[in-house]
């Protein structure tokens, strides 16, 4: 475990801290996802009325 030492000779047994990053921003894909949605409810709504 690694040990600080300060002026006087002290050590201090500290946690190292991690190394932050930034994540980059996901690009979302909302259109994608409301044309499948569409397609799939459409679908669902013209099998119901061929069934019907």
């Amino acid at each position: 475990m690694p040990f600080t030492v300060e002026d006087g000779g002290r050590l201090n047994n500290f946690a190292n801290e991690p190394k932050m990053y930034v994540e980059a921003p996901k690009k979302s894909n909302y259109v994608l996802f409301a044309v499948v949605g569409l397609v799939l409810s459409g679908g669902l709504i013209a099998v119901a009325f061929a069934i019907s």
